[in-house]
This record gives structure tokens, C-alpha cells and sequence, in this order.
């Protein structure tokens, strides 16, 4: 038998640090006849970036053979350098294309998206850190797929939270989605000095707050995701569940971390199954609408149905 191939992601890794996968964490490759081709030759004939591809989402070949992506708006270049995300970080090139939004939108049309997930880079260099731009780009969405649900996830708008939310929020999308990332105790070391543990919960209940105020009001659904295999234990990541339930948090999704270069922070551990389930009984006992967890879950991992579960839960 030959050997197994390895993925991009594994190529990355010196030899001696390629931890070796459990069976869960494989995944397959693209099938032909699946709607991946045509998915990535919109996306890219378009000039868009998506989160799958910047940050190497295992789940790639799954979502978008099903027809679905995760956009990623305000470039390619982002203002942090989380020691577990591949995104590229540095000094971005220059302010947003003001077409991208349309763009988007279009792509999303053509892909008959019934729920249209939208994530960005950090843009701390802005003086609205991207606020704006995540508006327009929700208005170009209601103007071309007006059926479909629109999810936001978002950075933390360092120094601008209160006015990014009020801009962010007066488009009415149907889910805003923050990660928190990490439990307390590890997320100065990982995310940075810029971000904060407690500002991330504040902003989670802030928009909930702001949603149930404005004029008219409207019932917003918020959501977070963790990453474990961090050097986290499993008390901490209940704690963190504790923690967004306490500030309003509808929905939480929960999986593995995977290393994606030498230059990033190692696994600490591959999680098994069993623990995820043990995550989600945790999480639907603390009170959440929809709990995702498992190996390969990410943030926007079948959003739509996590949007669903909580919605009708």
C-alpha cells in the first residue's frame, strides 16, 4: 500500500514535529463530483478571500462541496499575529476595496447561499477598524440575497467597540459571532497583548444589548467559538462555556486546534471524541440553543445548522 500523502499543512512541519494524526482528524479530498471546482473558481474569479483557504480550514473540501464558504472581507493581511492562526499578519497595503461588498454579494447570488457567513481580518490601522466596510457589505448582501440569513464574525474593534457596534448592528444581521478563542489562563499567550479575555465577553453582551434597544428592536442570536488542544483542560473550557453563557451567548462551537506551521504554538494534545460529546452535554446543561463540538468544528463549520438548532431549540 502506498504511502498516505501528506496535506499542506503537514508538509509545513520539519518531520520531528509532525504530530501523528488519530483517525478522526482525517479528512478527504475533494471528489469530483463534488461543487467544490465550481465554488473556487467563482470565488477566486471574483477576487475574494474566504477564511477556508487563509486559514487552512480542514473542513475545505466538505463545505465547499456542499456550495458554501466562509468570506473573508478588508483583505488578506491582518493587524495581529495569533500564535495559532495562519491568516498572514502585517502592515496591510491600503484602505478596503470599496467594491469588494459587491462582489460578495454577487458571489453569493450565484451561489444560491440561503445563509452567508462573513468574517474579516483585524484592521486595527482604520480608524473604524472595518466597521463600515462589514456594513456595506451586509447591505449589498440584502440587496442581492435577500432571503438568506447573514452572519457576522467579528473582530473585537479595539478602541472603537461601541461605535462599530452601532454601525455594525444598524444592517440587522442575523447572527453576530465574536471568538473568544481560548480559555482565560492562556489567552494573553495566545492571542496577544491588544486582545482581552473580558473585553471579548463584553462585546458578545454588548451586542445583544444594543440589538434589544434599537429602533425597532430585534431578537439577535450571538455566538463564539473555542479552539482546545491549546494546554487548556477540560474544566477551563466549561468555565469559558460558564463564562458566554453568562453574557448572553446563544450559541458556542468547540474544536481541535491544528498547528499550522513550526512557527506557530504546538499541539498540546489531540482531544478525543468522547471528550467533545462530554463538551456538549456541558454546554446544553449551561443553558446554550445549539452546542457544536467535535474534531473538526470550526466557527462557520455548517453554520447554517447551527443557526437553525438554536433558533428552534
Amino acid at each position: 500500500m502506498p504511502a498516505r500523502r501528506l496535506s499542506p499543512m503537514e508538509r509545513s512541519l520539519p518531520v520531528a514535529e509532525r504530530p501523528r494524526r488519530p483517525e478522526w482528524m482525517k479528512v478527504r479530498a475533494p471528489s469530483a463530483d463534488s461543487r467544490y471546482y465550481d465554488v473556487r473558481k467563482l470565488i477566486h474569479g471574483a477576487g475574494l478571500n474566504t477564511i477556508c483557504e487563509e486559514a487552512r480550514c480542514p473542513n475545505i473540501a466538505e463545505c465547499w462541496g456542499r456550495g458554501t464558504a466562509t468570506f473573508q472581507i478588508l483583505g488578506d493581511t491582518c493587524t495581529r499575529a495569533c500564535r495559532y492562526c495562519y491568516v498572514h499578519s502585517g502592515k496591510p497595503d491600503g484602505p478596503p476595496d470599496p467594491l469588494e461588498p459587491l462582489r460578495l454579494a454577487q458571489t453569493a447570488a450565484q451561489m444560491s447561499l440561503e445563509h452567508v457567513v462573513v468574517t474579516s481580518v483585524d484592521r486595527d490601522d482604520l480608524p473604524d477598524r472595518g466597521a463600515g466596510h462589514y456594513a456595506a457589505t451586509i447591505r449589498a448582501l440584502r440587496a442581492k440575497v435577500p432571503t438568506a440569513s447573514i452572519e457576522v464574525l467579528t473582530p473585537d474593534f479595539l478602541g472603537y467597540e461601541e461605535e462599530a457596534l452601532a454601525i455594525v448592528l444598524a444592517e440587522r444581521p442575523d447572527v453576530f459571532n465574536h471568538n473568544i478563542e481560548t480559555v482565560r489562563r492562556l489567552h494573553p499567550n495566545m492571542r496577544g497583548a491588544k486582545a482581552s479575555y473580558d473585553r471579548a465577553l463584553w462585546l458578545l453582551e454588548r451586542a445583544k444589548e444594543v440589538a434589544a434597544y434599537a429602533m425597532p428592536a430585534y431578537p439577535l442570536l450571538t455566538k463564539s467559538g473555542i479552539i482546545v488542544g491549546l494546554g487548556e483542560t477540560n474544566d477551563e473550557v466549561v468555565e469559558t462555556m460558564r463564562d458566554l453563557r453568562g453574557h448572553g451567548v446563544d450559541v458556542v462551537t468547540i474544536g481541535q486546534y491544528l498547528q499550522p506551521s513550526s512557527k506557530h504554538a504546538q499541539i498540546d494534545r489531540w482531544v478525543h471524541p468522547d471528550e467533545f460529546r462530554w463538551f456538549t452535554e456541558q454546554g446544553e446543561a449551561l443553558g446554550f440553543g445549539s452546542v457544536f463540538a467535535g474534531p473538526l468544528v470550526r466557527s462557520s463549520y455548517r453554520a447554517d445548522e447551527q443557526k437553525h438548532a438554536a433558533t428552534s431549540s
